[in-house]
């Protein structure tokens, strides 16, 4: 059910405010360019500075607009276990087809207390749930075993793998079974992801460029690793440039080089450097994108 290319969405703002009208229509374009799922309200989408109900009108916005058409995976992360069970029981409510949550950031969970919060959430509702593994922003890592002891739980489906270890993927196959869902949460490792036996990306450069993400992922699941590798050679600088500076902002910039998206980011984040948007630009030239 969850494979290829999934962009983490941005969440596009107007003055301020939610743009939904401008969600809307990025979830229409994703999807006629081939993405074969949305991620909103992860990180990409600016999770830490929605307020709780802005974070559930974007996750309904999209289960809406999709329309059944790919599955949603919600965003559903927190460092607070009362909150990630709230959000949880919202993604099932609205209708997502999972939720994503990620390993508590910050307050540095044991892996004894990473199994008692993923337990939690995955015993408050009936909703596949995707572990999401990002050591370098949660300061805590999944290990391979206790991943392993979650994924016997029969709603905790797969994993968003941001260590950049390629080698998780085979060790994740050996506690979680070959059968656990592994999806990457780095775009310039994707390709070296899926090969270990990883089934697609929640991708963060998929916003800019899904058609082309959408297809990298197609030649990786059908084996045909030469045509991926020129995926990748048209994408990697995109892969480097969006991540100059925090990636969502990036990807807002090619966005609205596009015509389809306001650059604007909630503070403590900022605009681009131009020489940021010189190298996006060069990078979006490159890929065929301008």
């Amino acid at each position: 059910m969850f494979k290829g290319s999934m962009p983490a969405l941005v969440t596009p703002f107007n003055n301020g405010e939610l743009d939904l009208d401008a969600l809307k229509h990025l979830v229409d374009w994703q999807i006629s360019q081939g993405s074969t799922g949305l991620v909103p309200v992860g990180t990409t989408g600016e999770s830490p500075t929605l307020t709780h109900d802005e974070h559930e009108a974007v996750i309904a916005a999209v289960v809406t607009a999709a329309a059944g058409r790919v599955p949603v995976i919600a965003g559903a992360g927190s460092n607070n276990t009362v909150e990630t069970i709230r959000f949880v029981e919202f993604a099932k409510q609205a209708g997502a087809a999972a939720a994503l949550v990620v390993t508590p950031y910050y307050n540095k969970p044991t892996q004894r207390g990473l199994v008692a919060h993923f337990t939690a959430a995955h015993d408050c509702a009936d909703l596949p749930i995707v572990i999401y593994n990002i050591p370098g922003r949660s300061m805590v890592d999944m290990t391979p075993e206790t991943m392993g002891e979650l994924a016997r739980l029969p709603n905790i489906i797969g994993v968003k793998d941001a260590t950049g270890d390629l080698a998780r993927v085979s060790q994740q196959r050996m506690t979680c079974g070959a059968d656990f869902v592994q999806l990457s949460g780095e775009d310039a490792t994707a390709l070296g992801f899926n090969a270990h036996g990883g089934v697609g990306c929640i991708s963060v450069t998929a916003n800019v460029a899904p058609k082309l993400c959408a297809e990298f992922q197609a030649a990786t699941l059908a084996g045909d690793y030469a045509l991926a590798l020129e995926y990748q050679d048209r994408l990697m600088p995109l892969h480097e440039a969006i991540f100059i500076e925090p990636g969502l902002v990036g990807a807002k910039y090619g966005l609205n080089k596009l015509g389809l998206c306001r650059q604007e980011v909630r503070s403590p984040l900022t605009g681009l450097q131009d020489s940021t948007k010189a190298a996006i630009d060069a990078a979006m030239a490159h890929a065929g994108l301008l």
